[in-house]
């Protein structure tokens, strides 16, 4: 399994995003509970996970900055 594009984190909406963000964060807390109690099948899952997370905070960051430089400009 590849590691997820950030291309697709860039095609989601707003509220997508901040819904991705949120089943990620849940995700990685199920998996290190997993790994906490030896039941992980797939510990690459975990790498994913954060990828992953990482990417959409970057997108939604890089979205934060955009919006911030739009109201400096117009003022």
């Amino acid at each position: 399994m590849a590691l997820p594009k950030i291309e697709d984190a860039r095609q989601l909406g707003d509220k997508e995003l901040d819904e991705e963000i949120v089943a990620v964060k849940r995700r990685l807390f199920e998996l290190r509970l997993q790994k906490a109690t030896r039941q992980l099948e797939k510990p690459h899952q975990l790498k994913h996970s954060r990828h992953r997370l990482a990417q959409l905070m970057t997108v939604e960051r890089e979205r934060q900055l955009a919006a911030a430089q739009a109201t400096e400009k117009e003022e």
